[in-house]
Protein backbone atom coordinates (compact mmCIF):
# COMPACT_ATOMS: atom_id res chain seq x y z
CA UNK A 1 0.00 0.00 0.00
CA UNK A 2 1.37 3.46 -0.91
CA UNK A 3 1.73 6.11 1.81
CA UNK A 4 -1.01 8.16 0.14
CA UNK A 5 -3.43 5.20 0.11
CA UNK A 6 -2.81 4.73 3.82
CA UNK A 7 -3.41 8.42 4.47
CA UNK A 8 -6.67 8.31 2.49
CA UNK A 9 -7.89 5.41 4.62
CA UNK A 10 -7.03 7.33 7.78
CA UNK A 11 -8.83 10.37 6.47
CA UNK A 12 -11.94 8.34 5.68
CA UNK A 13 -11.92 7.10 9.25
CA UNK A 14 -11.59 10.67 10.47
CA UNK A 15 -14.58 11.79 8.41
CA UNK A 16 -16.64 8.98 9.91
CA UNK A 17 -15.63 10.18 13.37
CA UNK A 18 -16.57 13.70 12.35
CA UNK A 19 -20.03 12.55 11.32
CA UNK A 20 -20.43 10.86 14.69
CA UNK A 21 -19.42 14.07 16.42
CA UNK A 22 -21.91 16.09 14.39
CA UNK A 23 -24.64 13.60 15.22
CA UNK A 24 -23.82 14.17 18.89
CA UNK A 25 -24.36 17.88 18.55
CA UNK A 26 -20.80 19.12 17.91
CA UNK A 27 -21.64 21.59 15.14
CA UNK A 28 -19.12 23.85 13.41
CA UNK A 29 -19.87 27.55 13.17
CA UNK A 30 -18.30 30.33 11.07
CA UNK A 31 -16.12 31.17 14.08
CA UNK A 32 -15.15 27.66 15.14
CA UNK A 33 -13.84 24.42 13.70
CA UNK A 34 -14.51 20.89 14.85
CA UNK A 35 -11.68 19.61 17.03
CA UNK A 36 -11.44 15.91 17.75
CA UNK A 37 -8.89 13.84 19.62
CA UNK A 38 -6.63 11.68 17.48
CA UNK A 39 -3.48 9.65 18.13
CA UNK A 40 -0.73 11.98 19.24
CA UNK A 41 -2.85 15.12 19.51
CA UNK A 42 -5.87 16.85 17.98
CA UNK A 43 -7.49 16.84 14.55
CA UNK A 44 -8.96 20.17 13.46
CA UNK A 45 -11.44 20.23 10.58
CA UNK A 46 -12.90 23.33 8.96
CA UNK A 47 -15.24 22.80 6.02
CA UNK A 48 -16.14 25.95 4.05
CA UNK A 49 -14.63 28.35 6.58
CA UNK A 50 -14.80 32.10 5.99
CA UNK A 51 -11.18 32.45 7.13
CA UNK A 52 -8.23 30.29 8.05
CA UNK A 53 -8.50 29.07 11.66
CA UNK A 54 -6.27 30.84 14.18
CA UNK A 55 -4.85 30.19 16.61
CA UNK A 56 -4.51 26.45 16.19
CA UNK A 57 -4.38 24.15 19.23
CA UNK A 58 -0.75 23.57 20.11
CA UNK A 59 -1.22 19.77 19.85
CA UNK A 60 -2.72 19.83 16.33
CA UNK A 61 -1.45 16.87 14.30
CA UNK A 62 -4.06 16.83 11.49
CA UNK A 63 -5.53 19.99 9.95
CA UNK A 64 -8.28 19.99 7.32
CA UNK A 65 -9.38 23.29 5.74
CA UNK A 66 -11.40 22.52 2.61
CA UNK A 67 -14.25 23.69 0.36
CA UNK A 68 -13.70 27.38 1.08
CA UNK A 69 -13.28 30.51 -1.03
CA UNK A 70 -9.83 31.18 0.43
CA UNK A 71 -7.46 32.53 -2.24
CA UNK A 72 -4.39 32.95 -0.04
CA UNK A 73 -3.02 32.07 3.38
CA UNK A 74 -1.14 34.21 5.89
CA UNK A 75 2.54 33.33 6.23
CA UNK A 76 1.91 32.72 9.94
CA UNK A 77 -1.04 30.36 9.35
CA UNK A 78 0.67 27.33 10.92
CA UNK A 79 2.56 29.09 13.69
CA UNK A 80 2.24 27.34 17.04
CA UNK A 81 1.46 23.90 15.54
CA UNK A 82 4.99 22.51 15.40
CA UNK A 83 3.76 18.92 15.67
CA UNK A 84 1.50 19.08 12.60
CA UNK A 85 1.77 15.86 10.52
CA UNK A 86 -0.99 16.27 7.90
CA UNK A 87 -2.28 19.39 6.16
CA UNK A 88 -5.28 19.02 3.85
CA UNK A 89 -6.10 22.15 1.83
CA UNK A 90 -8.09 20.59 -1.02
CA UNK A 91 -10.94 22.24 -2.91
CA UNK A 92 -10.23 25.84 -2.00
CA UNK A 93 -9.31 28.65 -4.40
CA UNK A 94 -5.72 29.16 -3.38
CA UNK A 95 -3.78 31.10 -6.00
CA UNK A 96 -0.44 31.27 -4.21
CA UNK A 97 1.36 30.06 -1.10
CA UNK A 98 3.65 32.07 1.20
CA UNK A 99 7.29 31.00 0.91
CA UNK A 100 7.51 30.68 4.73
CA UNK A 101 4.22 28.80 5.18
CA UNK A 102 5.79 25.46 6.16
CA UNK A 103 8.71 26.71 8.26
CA UNK A 104 6.82 26.26 11.58
CA UNK A 105 5.87 22.60 10.80
CA UNK A 106 9.10 20.61 10.19
CA UNK A 107 7.36 17.32 11.06
CA UNK A 108 4.77 17.63 8.28
CA UNK A 109 4.37 14.35 6.40
CA UNK A 110 1.33 14.94 4.15
CA UNK A 111 0.40 18.06 2.15
CA UNK A 112 -2.72 17.87 -0.01
CA UNK A 113 -3.43 20.84 -2.28
CA UNK A 114 -5.84 19.14 -4.68
CA UNK A 115 -8.29 21.32 -6.63
CA UNK A 116 -6.91 24.79 -6.11
CA UNK A 117 -5.85 27.56 -8.49
CA UNK A 118 -2.08 27.37 -8.05
CA UNK A 119 0.02 28.37 -11.08
CA UNK A 120 3.39 28.14 -9.32
CA UNK A 121 5.13 27.40 -6.02
CA UNK A 122 7.42 29.82 -4.22
CA UNK A 123 11.13 28.91 -4.20
CA UNK A 124 12.17 27.56 -0.82
CA UNK A 125 8.69 26.44 0.20
CA UNK A 126 10.02 23.01 1.27
CA UNK A 127 13.37 24.01 2.76
CA UNK A 128 12.19 22.83 6.20
CA UNK A 129 10.14 19.88 4.91
CA UNK A 130 12.63 17.02 5.17
CA UNK A 131 9.91 14.80 6.71
CA UNK A 132 7.31 15.31 3.95
CA UNK A 133 6.33 11.96 2.40
CA UNK A 134 3.22 12.85 0.37
CA UNK A 135 2.71 15.92 -1.84
CA UNK A 136 -0.50 16.20 -3.87
CA UNK A 137 -0.85 19.06 -6.37
CA UNK A 138 -3.54 17.42 -8.48
CA UNK A 139 -6.02 19.56 -10.42
CA UNK A 140 -4.35 22.94 -10.14
CA UNK A 141 -3.33 25.31 -12.93
CA UNK A 142 0.34 24.44 -13.28
CA UNK A 143 1.63 24.90 -16.83
CA UNK A 144 5.32 24.57 -16.05
CA UNK A 145 7.52 23.40 -13.18
CA UNK A 146 10.91 24.39 -11.83
CA UNK A 147 13.26 21.84 -10.27
CA UNK A 148 14.06 24.36 -7.52
CA UNK A 149 10.47 24.15 -6.25
CA UNK A 150 11.05 20.60 -4.99
CA UNK A 151 14.34 21.17 -3.19
CA UNK A 152 14.34 19.86 0.37
CA UNK A 153 12.01 16.90 -0.16
CA UNK A 154 14.47 14.19 0.84
CA UNK A 155 11.82 11.81 2.20
CA UNK A 156 9.12 12.32 -0.46
CA UNK A 157 7.56 9.02 -1.53
CA UNK A 158 4.41 10.13 -3.36
CA UNK A 159 4.21 13.05 -5.81
CA UNK A 160 0.93 13.75 -7.62
CA UNK A 161 1.03 16.39 -10.38
CA UNK A 162 -1.88 14.98 -12.36
CA UNK A 163 -4.71 16.95 -13.97
CA UNK A 164 -2.77 20.14 -14.51
CA UNK A 165 -1.76 21.74 -17.83
CA UNK A 166 1.88 20.70 -17.94
CA UNK A 167 3.35 20.79 -21.43
CA UNK A 168 7.03 20.25 -20.65
CA UNK A 169 9.16 19.18 -17.68
CA UNK A 170 12.55 20.67 -16.80
CA UNK A 171 15.73 18.59 -16.69
CA UNK A 172 16.64 17.40 -13.20
CA UNK A 173 13.11 17.83 -11.85
CA UNK A 174 13.33 14.73 -9.64
CA UNK A 175 17.10 14.67 -9.14
CA UNK A 176 16.89 15.00 -5.36
CA UNK A 177 13.81 12.82 -4.79
CA UNK A 178 15.71 9.61 -4.10
CA UNK A 179 12.93 8.13 -1.92
CA UNK A 180 10.14 8.58 -4.48
CA UNK A 181 7.93 5.51 -4.94
CA UNK A 182 4.90 6.93 -6.81
CA UNK A 183 4.92 9.60 -9.53
CA UNK A 184 1.65 10.71 -11.11
CA UNK A 185 1.90 12.93 -14.19
CA UNK A 186 -1.36 11.73 -15.72
CA UNK A 187 -3.90 13.96 -17.45
CA UNK A 188 -1.55 16.70 -18.57
CA UNK A 189 -0.41 17.89 -22.01
CA UNK A 190 3.06 16.36 -22.14
CA UNK A 191 4.36 15.56 -25.63
CA UNK A 192 7.89 14.59 -24.62
CA UNK A 193 9.75 13.76 -21.41
CA UNK A 194 13.34 14.73 -20.52
CA UNK A 195 15.62 11.66 -20.82
CA UNK A 196 16.88 12.16 -17.26
CA UNK A 197 13.40 12.48 -15.70
CA UNK A 198 13.73 9.35 -13.56
CA UNK A 199 17.43 9.51 -12.66
CA UNK A 200 16.72 10.79 -9.16
CA UNK A 201 14.35 8.15 -7.71
CA UNK A 202 16.16 4.95 -6.77
CA UNK A 203 13.19 2.61 -6.34
CA UNK A 204 10.18 3.98 -8.19
CA UNK A 205 7.28 1.53 -8.02
CA UNK A 206 4.38 3.29 -9.72
CA UNK A 207 4.46 5.64 -12.73
CA UNK A 208 1.38 7.34 -14.17
CA UNK A 209 1.78 8.92 -17.61
CA UNK A 210 -1.71 8.26 -18.94
CA UNK A 211 -3.81 10.88 -20.74
CA UNK A 212 -0.97 12.94 -22.15
CA UNK A 213 0.23 13.50 -25.71
CA UNK A 214 3.34 11.31 -25.72
CA UNK A 215 4.33 9.95 -29.13
CA UNK A 216 7.54 8.03 -28.40
CA UNK A 217 8.73 5.87 -25.49
CA UNK A 218 12.51 5.74 -25.74
CA UNK A 219 15.22 3.35 -24.55
CA UNK A 220 16.48 5.29 -21.55
CA UNK A 221 13.46 6.64 -19.67
CA UNK A 222 12.84 3.50 -17.59
CA UNK A 223 16.33 2.03 -17.75
CA UNK A 224 17.23 2.78 -14.12
CA UNK A 225 13.93 1.74 -12.54
CA UNK A 226 14.18 -2.04 -12.03
CA UNK A 227 11.73 -1.90 -9.09
CA UNK A 228 8.90 -0.43 -11.19
CA UNK A 229 5.71 -2.47 -10.71
CA UNK A 230 2.95 -0.37 -12.29
CA UNK A 231 3.27 1.54 -15.56
CA UNK A 232 0.33 3.48 -17.01
CA UNK A 233 0.69 4.83 -20.56
CA UNK A 234 -2.89 4.65 -21.82
CA UNK A 235 -4.61 7.40 -23.81
CA UNK A 236 -1.51 8.96 -25.29
CA UNK A 237 -0.48 9.22 -28.95
CA UNK A 238 2.27 6.60 -28.88
CA UNK A 239 3.33 5.39 -32.30
CA UNK A 240 6.77 4.10 -31.28
CA UNK A 241 8.12 2.10 -28.35
CA UNK A 242 11.87 1.45 -28.45
CA UNK A 243 12.99 -2.18 -28.43
CA UNK A 244 14.77 -1.82 -25.07
CA UNK A 245 12.20 0.36 -23.36
CA UNK A 246 11.13 -2.39 -20.92
CA UNK A 247 14.32 -4.46 -20.68
CA UNK A 248 15.18 -3.59 -17.08
CA UNK A 249 11.64 -3.88 -15.71
CA UNK A 250 12.10 -7.22 -13.94
CA UNK A 251 9.35 -6.59 -11.37
CA UNK A 252 6.58 -5.14 -13.57
CA UNK A 253 3.13 -6.40 -12.53
CA UNK A 254 0.91 -4.03 -14.55
CA UNK A 255 1.31 -2.42 -17.97
CA UNK A 256 -1.35 -0.29 -19.64
CA UNK A 257 -0.67 0.71 -23.26
CA UNK A 258 -4.32 0.93 -24.29
CA UNK A 259 -5.77 3.61 -26.55
CA UNK A 260 -2.61 4.69 -28.34
CA UNK A 261 -1.60 4.68 -32.01
CA UNK A 262 0.58 1.56 -32.01
CA UNK A 263 0.39 -0.50 -35.18
CA UNK A 264 3.49 -2.58 -34.47
CA UNK A 265 6.25 -2.97 -31.89
CA UNK A 266 9.89 -4.09 -32.27
CA UNK A 267 10.98 -7.65 -31.70
CA UNK A 268 12.33 -8.31 -28.24
CA UNK A 269 10.23 -5.62 -26.57
CA UNK A 270 8.48 -8.15 -24.33
CA UNK A 271 11.46 -10.33 -23.37
CA UNK A 272 11.65 -9.20 -19.73
CA UNK A 273 7.88 -9.03 -19.18
CA UNK A 274 5.47 -11.77 -18.24
CA UNK A 275 5.86 -15.45 -18.95
CA UNK A 276 8.01 -17.45 -19.36
CA UNK A 277 10.29 -15.23 -17.24
CA UNK A 278 7.83 -13.98 -14.63
CA UNK A 279 4.07 -13.72 -14.33
CA UNK A 280 2.59 -10.20 -14.45
CA UNK A 281 0.40 -10.41 -11.36
CA UNK A 282 -1.94 -7.52 -12.20
CA UNK A 283 -2.13 -7.87 -15.96
CA UNK A 284 -1.70 -5.77 -19.07
CA UNK A 285 -3.84 -3.93 -21.61
CA UNK A 286 -2.88 -3.19 -25.23
CA UNK A 287 -6.42 -2.67 -26.55
CA UNK A 288 -7.57 0.30 -28.59
CA UNK A 289 -4.48 0.39 -30.84
CA UNK A 290 -4.54 0.06 -34.67
CA UNK A 291 -2.51 -3.17 -34.78
CA UNK A 292 -1.36 -4.35 -38.20
CA UNK A 293 -1.40 -8.13 -37.92
CA UNK A 294 1.42 -9.12 -40.28
CA UNK A 295 4.72 -10.92 -39.75
CA UNK A 296 6.12 -7.91 -37.88
CA UNK A 297 3.67 -8.67 -35.09
CA UNK A 298 4.68 -12.34 -34.72
CA UNK A 299 6.78 -11.65 -31.63
CA UNK A 300 3.88 -9.92 -29.88
CA UNK A 301 1.47 -12.67 -30.90
CA UNK A 302 3.66 -15.39 -29.40
CA UNK A 303 3.93 -13.38 -26.19
CA UNK A 304 0.15 -12.94 -26.05
CA UNK A 305 -0.43 -16.68 -26.26
CA UNK A 306 1.89 -17.23 -23.27
CA UNK A 307 0.33 -14.42 -21.23
CA UNK A 308 -3.33 -14.36 -22.27
CA UNK A 309 -4.40 -15.24 -18.71
CA UNK A 310 -3.26 -11.73 -17.67
CA UNK A 311 -4.68 -9.85 -20.66
CA UNK A 312 -7.39 -7.23 -20.17
CA UNK A 313 -9.88 -6.15 -22.87
CA UNK A 314 -9.21 -9.13 -25.10
CA UNK A 315 -12.30 -8.43 -27.18
CA UNK A 316 -11.14 -4.86 -27.85
CA UNK A 317 -7.64 -5.86 -28.91
CA UNK A 318 -8.13 -6.30 -32.64
CA UNK A 319 -6.38 -6.02 -35.98
CA UNK A 320 -6.76 -2.80 -37.97
CA UNK A 321 -5.02 -4.40 -40.95
CA UNK A 322 -4.32 -5.93 -43.34
CA UNK A 323 -7.78 -5.96 -44.91
CA UNK A 324 -8.10 -9.75 -44.69
CA UNK A 325 -7.69 -9.65 -40.91
CA UNK A 326 -9.36 -6.34 -40.10
CA UNK A 327 -11.53 -6.68 -37.02
CA UNK A 328 -10.10 -10.05 -35.94
CA UNK A 329 -9.02 -10.43 -32.31
CA UNK A 330 -5.26 -10.50 -31.84
CA UNK A 331 -5.57 -13.59 -29.68
CA UNK A 332 -7.50 -15.32 -32.43
CA UNK A 333 -4.85 -14.43 -35.00
CA UNK A 334 -2.08 -15.40 -32.59
CA UNK A 335 -3.51 -18.88 -32.26
CA UNK A 336 -3.83 -19.40 -36.00
CA UNK A 337 -1.42 -21.82 -37.66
Amino acid sequence: MSPWSGQQMQRTLFLLLLLVALAQGVTPSPKACVTLPSPGGSTVSCLSPARFPAPLPADTVHLVVEFSTLTQLPASALRGAAGLRELHLASNRLQELPAKLLLPVPRLEVLDLTHNHLTQLPPGLFRASAALRVLVLKANRLKALQASWLLGLKALEHLDLSSNSLQTLPPGLLANLVALRTLDLGDNQLETLPPDLLRGPLRLERLHLEENRLQVLGETLLAKQPALRYLFLSDNRLTTVAAGAFHNLKELDMLDLSNNLLSSVPRGLWESLGMPSRDMKDGFDISGNPWVCDQNLDDLCRWLVANKHRMFSQNDTRCAGPDALRGRMLLEVSGSP
